[in-house]
């Protein structure tokens, strides 16, 4: 066997035994085993909600066990292509293998970033709320650029993406606005996206063309679904409604049917006007801010929650995840893992997920590197 298609086979095995290591294998499947004796069990049904907990948990466990099988037989069938073509002199076979081996690797990559979702809510939909930091104009058109990177990200993702509320900035831009991403483990990509996001650009509002620094603030949190209970007693809340507004014409309405939903205590508050009802605008904001006291619960839970309020309470100089450079030079790079990109057309574009998996993978193996910020 040649010498590149050994390291090529022994880095998929070493990707497998990964993926293994990490699933803890032999409890795995002593715990799927476990599973499903239990779900045979004539009083499993009995409570609905313990059952629904562990039909989840075991059909997790068969994913990622059936998945990791399925690797490992279609390596030794690409290992026994590669053979079969070497001894027949067929290159065409031997080529046919090499691609089965890439495909196991590109494959068991994927799994290795699909590990790191293993976080209470990372399976749930999520909501993303985007603000631009001072600035005026500025710095709201460049909310409404990342507001469109979101979009795009999620386009590819194949996610449902829904606009809840949207705010016109002065002159051009949004003051505010909030998605909903509808699909599998939306919340556990997009939570690494929360923080302070940097903009430096010559700007197209300055008859001078002058460099300028531009702030935006992304807040990501799970939409609470009805597994989740969340209490809230409505006297600590205030109940504000207004007319909707939109970009293009699109959610313009005559009525006040728009409705935000202050919590006192906290001073958490959420916006909605996806409907032109106020009854299902205000039912969707009750949603949205039960879904904003569980995010907070869950950051406790992390220890995180002293940065994640830092990061939200100063949108601008010291607070950045991310740096965006367009002028003098082109690069994108985040400030807590060091990944970066010299095509920033392609990142605003929805490029996102080099991003993302570098910050996952931070959170879960605790890795922390030095990270300068770029002018």
């Amino acid at each position: 066997m040649r010498p590149e298609i050994q390291t090529q086979l022994d880095n998929a095995k070493q990707s497998i035994g990964l993926l293994r290591r990490h699933l803890d294998w032999d409890e795995a499947q002593r715990r799927l085993a476990e599973l499903n004796a239990l779900s045979e069990g004539p009083d499993f049904w009995n409570d609905a909600e313990a059952a629904q907990k562990l039909m989840r948990e075991r059909t997790g466990l068969e994913t990622q066990i059936e998945g990791i099988g399925k690797l490992e037989r279609e390596l030794d069938d690409a290992l026994t292509l590669i053979e079969l073509g070497e001894m027949e002199g067929d290159d065409a076979t031997v080529t046919e293998g090499e691609q089965a081996i890439k495909a196991v690797q590109d494959e068991a990559a994927r799994l290795q970033v699909e590990t790191l979702l293993s976080g209470e809510a990372d399976m749930l939909d999520t909501y993303v709320e985007i603000h631009p930091g001072a600035g005026g104009t500025e710095s709201q058109d460049w909310a409404e650029m990342l507001l469109r990177m979101y979009r795009r990200w999620g386009e590819r993702r194949k996610f449902k993406v829904e606009t809840l509320e949207y705010q016109d900035g002065d002159t051009a831009g949004i003051k505010s606005a909030t998605l909903q991403f509808k699909g599998h483990n939306a919340y556990g990509w997009l939570k690494t996206e929360s923080g302070v996001h940097r903009l430096v650009r010559i700007s197209p509002f300055d008859s001078n063309a002058r460099r300028q620094t531009s702030f935006a603030s992304i807040w990501v949190y799970p939409v609470v679904d009805d597994r989740i209970v969340i209490d809230i007693n409505e006297s600590d809340c205030r109940i504000d409604t207004y007319r909707a507004q939109g970009a293009g014409g699109q959610h313009i309405n005559t009525t006040d049917s728009a409705v935000r939903i202050t919590h006192i205590p906290t001073g958490i508050a959420v916006s909605c006007q996806q409907e032109r009802s106020q009854h299902k605008n205000r039912a969707k904001a009750w949603d949205m801010l039960r879904a904003r006291l569980y995010e907070v619960e869950l950051k406790k839970r992390e220890e995180k929650a002293n940065a994640e309020q830092a990061s939200k309470t100063d949108i601008g100089w010291g607070h950045q995840i991310r740096s965006y450079v367009l002028q003098p030079y082109q690069l994108v790079k985040d400030l807590r893992t060091g990944v970066s990109s010299t095509a920033p057309a392609d990142v605003l574009d929805g490029d996102l997920d080099a991003f993302m998996e570098a910050s996952l993978a931070q959170r879960v193996y605790g890795t922390q590197v030095e990270v300068e910020d770029i002018d």
